[in-house]
């Protein structure tokens, strides 16, 4: 696969979103209506099941934009769930996971980003309690960073610290494609990219970059000494009712199992167990299913762990004007954001959407949250072997929110 073509499947579309304009103030958010009661902390876990085939309606029409995106599209499975004010609209697996094994909405699947949003929210709470500072020095927990004192947890947490992206490394690519079983240090992902020249000086401009993530993972266990995949349990995980939700610490997924298929090598092969250690730091290489995936939109979507003004920072950080080439930072790296779409505090604004949009090695996902009509949609889909090289869960999501919001689509342009 080029370096363009992976690029845009692993975080195309991370750079997009309109801002909202919620009222700054201090103490945490309490949640209200349907989504504070969906999925209390210590609640009964209930098994993620399809719903009953509906009569008509909006979940038949989301049902039937389903449907069709799998055909045109070539995806081998869908897994969908739909909700609106906290309620269930349609929860449904289309497809076989593997040949002969259906599709169904329990099994579990890799989320990638989604865990960037919930180390992003982490932080904040911290902020909310006056542990942090956004705009401290990363020096302060990371002291052999280069140029620490110059980096915030603010650029770290909205992706503007100007340090390259490992995963646009053409040698990093090569050795990835010929050993996809490897297991990647955060120390060797970080010198990837601190051997690269910087793309522009700390907070100036905007550009994804994977360590930026990998290094908020390590401040946030030095800042609290807790190690990230205890921490993310107990301030994510419990309060949301994520019963399905995992941090691996080897290729490994909890059965039942969505089985991805990719082509990046050249060949259609199968994908579902090659080793996610380089996609962000341990702690946040996580699995869930389709219901916590939904759940998760909400509690994040709508700022449901934060206070007002932590929610304004996580939708704007300061990064809707940033972005566009330079000498040393191509247009394709240092993207425009904009008040319709733009990247926000670990997650992704898009014309009032609140999303994360994971996409590897044959998983893609979105989880995508719209707080003025309290709808969620979250979907998982993997490939067949003509499907196109996009995130397609992308694609049906847009299409899902055309038909339930017409006056807010997601459009990834």
């Amino acid at each position: 696969m080029t370096r363009t073509r992976l690029t845009t499947a692993l975080c195309a579309a991370l750079l997009t979103a309109a801002s909202f304009q919620v009222t700054a103030g201090a103490g945490p958010a309490t949640a209200t209506g349907p989504e504070a009661a969906a999925a209390p902390e210590g609640a009964p876990h209930r098994p993620c099941v399809a719903s009953p085939p509906p009569d008509g309606g909006p979940a038949a029409e989301v049902l039937r934009i389903a449907e069709q995106a799998k055909q045109e599209l070539d995806l081998k499975s869908v897994i969908l769930r739909v909700t609106r004010d906290g309620h269930e609209l349609v929860t449904a697996g289309l497809g076989e996971s593997m040949t002969g094994v259906p599709a169904e909405p329990a099994m579990h699947f890799r989320a990638g980003s989604v865990g960037i949003a919930f180390m992003g929210t982490t932080l904040l709470q911290l902020v909310d309690e006056g542990v942090v500072g956004l705009d401290d020095p990363v020096s302060r927990w990371l002291p052999d960073l280069p140029h620490g004192d110059e980096i915030t947890l603010r650029m770290l947490g909205s992706s503007t610290t100007g340090i390259a992206d490992y995963v646009t490394d053409p040698d990093f690519l090569a050795a990835l494609y010929a050993a996809p079983f490897r297991q990647w240090t955060p120390q060797e992902l970080v010198d990837i990219a601190l051997a690269r020249p910087r793309w522009y000086d700390p907070g100036t401009n905007w550009s994804y970059s994977h360590a930026n993530f990998v290094l908020l993972g390590e401040a946030l266990e030095k800042i609290t000494g807790i190690p990230l995949d205890r921490l993310l349990q107990q301030r994510i995980y419990r309060p949301l009712g994520l019963h399905e939700t995992f941090d691996g610490t080897t290729p490994e997924i909890p059965a039942p199992v969505q089985h991805a298929f990719t082509s990046d090598r050249g060949i259609y092969e199968e994908s579902t167990f090659w080793n996610p250690s380089w996609t962000t730091v341990p702690g946040a290489v996580i699995t869930t299913d389709i219901c916590d995936l939904a759940r998760s939109a909400v509690g994040i979507g709508a700022g449901e762990l934060l206070s007002p003004h932590s929610y304004q920072e996580l939708l704007n950080p300061g990064t809707v004007g940033l972005g566009g080439a330079t000498k040393t930072c191509p247009a394709d790296i240092c993207l425009e954001n904009t008040e319709q779409r733009h990247f926000g505090f670990t997650a992704i604004v898009v014309n009032d959407w609140v999303l994360q949009n994971p996409s590897f090695t044959g998983f893609a996902a979105i989880q995508a949250y719209l707080p003025c009509e309290r709808l969620a949609i979250a979907v998982s889909v993997t490939k067949g072997p003509n499907a196109p090289d996009v995130n397609s869960a992308d694609t049906i999501a847009s299409r899902i929110s055309e038909a339930l919001a017409p006056d807010h689509p997601l459009q990834f342009g």
